[in-house]
């Protein structure tokens, strides 16, 4: 009985993306406040604690093009639940390591395990859910996202104070468990006719290879530059490495016959608006998190819980709003919601700059109430954007896409903002270290939401027919919105 009303549950399907989606989102930021214990156990220095949430973020961002592109051929639940096996398997690894390398390589192939997951999650709510369900699900889903990577910090402060860092890891084992089953019951493969076959042989390794050696590239350089500086030949090698291994990413997906990112959706100006704001809005909004982490218990000598409760704000506004913002997502304009999400992002990092060697964790308040509006905001929205501004046979790959532009901003984020800390903690303190990072962060912010206000517009063809309806825009998106759900 408890079964047969489980799988007949219409929001099934959603409750078990969302899990496997807060799950992993939270393992981005979860680890912020637990960093000086981590490093006190561990022996790590200042690059080592960067590394253990870029491994993560990297890896996500590198992998999440490919698996996207991989899941149209193989199957979506799938992937989805490789995904859960391998996060579950690599957080065992996590809360078991021995010392920062380890846990810097268990990060990473947990980062592999959450790139399958999350590529998965918008394409699979948009092959679940019609019309204003679909609205609706998005919400949530935003709500889900905003809330993991806010709330990250306090539950990482709760459980490293009251049992250890490790259990930051370990907590993850039996909700993949109950995700794994749910998922396994509830998630259906969709009978769509833009289905490609192909096989494993269909994943593009060439691009996988490029795109992620770019990357990794550019982030270790930028980690390495408060060491080494800009100057250093090692700097210089790995940015020319990036730029290198960048060009040749571009060469081989347009000659590819199955890229994993077809390059001429960026020729579309909202697409690629909403990657620009993806990217910088993690960059903005999250690296920062970091910073004030290590700040507030090193500086301040607050605690782990103290630490993640100075932090709750941005939690609790980015979840309120996104929840706001989901009820009228269904045929709303993104460009403002984005655009706006973003400058308010911008305008709450830049109320943190003024912190002095007598400043206290109040002064950071304001700042993360107007920076979680603006998450709130724009999260929801970009999710629905970026699927609206390609056609429905890209959904893998769009999905991939915005996600990869949200891990890759938080990994470039971390090493820049880190070069911008490391550079003024000594002569300044750490207190103007942190406010030149705000500074920094807030710039790009008010930089990404005036570029979305400019680039992203409604696409075309919601204008040319019936256009005075959400019900119409959507249906010339997905086909007609009294379609049965197929399964």
């Amino acid at each position: 009985m408890i079964l047969s009303k489980l799988l007949s549950n219409t929001w099934a399907p959603l409750t078990a993306i969302c899990l496997g989606t807060f799950m992993l989102l939270v393992d981005v930021t979860i680890v912020t406040v637990a960093l000086p214990n981590m490093a006190s156990e561990l022996h790590a220095g200042f690059s080592g604690l960067q590394w253990v949430i870029d491994a993560y973020a990297l890896a996500l961002a590198a992998l999440l093009l490919g698996v996207g592109s991989l899941a149209d051929r193989l199957g979506r639940q799938r992937i989805y639940l490789a995904g859960l096996v391998v996060f579950a398997l690599a957080s065992l690894a996590c809360g078991l390591a021995p010392s920062s390398p380890v846990l810097i390589a268990a990060r990473a192939v947990q980062g592999a395990g959450a790139a399958a997951m999350l590529a998965m999650t918008l394409a699979l709510l948009s092959t679940t859910y019609r019309g204003a369900a679909r609205g609706t699900a998005f919400g949530v889903w935003g709500a889900t996202s905003a809330a993991a990577a806010a709330t990250g910090p306090l539950l990482g402060g709760l459980l490293t104070q009251g049992l250890s860092w490790r259990w930051i890891f370990f907590v993850n084992l039996p909700i993949a468990a109950v995700t794994i089953a749910l998922a396994a019951l509830v998630l259906r493969e969709p009978r769509e006719p833009e289905r490609r076959s192909g096989g494993a042989s269909g994943l593009d390794l060439p691009g996988v290879a490029t795109f992620t050696l770019a990357a990794g590239a550019a982030t270790t350089a930028l980690v390495r530059v408060p060491r080494a500086g800009w100057g250093a030949a090692s700097t210089l090698g790995l940015l020319t490495a990036a730029v290198v291994a960048l060009a040749a990413f571009v060469v081989i997906e347009r000659r590819s016959d199955t890229p994993m990112l077809d390059l001429g959706l960026l020729r579309r100006g909202s697409f690629s608006g909403v990657l620009i704001a993806a990217t910088l809005l993690s960059a903005a909004a999250f690296a920062t998190l970091v910073y004030a982490s290590l700040w507030l218990q090193s500086a301040l000598g607050l605690s782990p819980i103290g630490g993640g409760l100075v932090l709750a704000p941005l939690a609790a506004c980015s979840l309120m709003v996104s929840l706001i913002v989901g009820r009228f997502l269904h045929g709303g304009a993104a460009r403002f919601a984005i655009g706006g999400g973003l400058l308010a992002i911008g305008v709450g990092d830049l109320l943190q700059t003024g912190l002095s060697r007598g400043s206290g964790w109040p002064a950071l308040i304001a700042g993360f109430v107007v920076t979680g509006i603006g998450v709130g905001l724009a999260t929801p929205t970009l999710a629905s954007a970026a699927m609206a501004a390609v056609p429905p046979a890209r959904a893998g790959m769009a999905a991939g896409a915005v996600n990869t532009a949200r891990q890759l901003g938080l990994a470039l984020g971390i090493g820049a903002l880190g070069s911008v800390y490391d550079d003024r903690v000594g002569a300044h303190g750490a207190a103007n270290a942190l406010g030149a990072t705000f500074l920094v962060a807030g710039a790009a912010g008010l930089a990404a939401g005036t570029i979305a206000l400019i680039l992203i517009r409604r696409p075309a063809a919601r204008a040319t027919r019936r256009p005075t309806t959400a019900t119409a825009a959507l249906e010339i998106r997905t086909g007609p919105i009294d379609r049965p759900r197929e399964s």
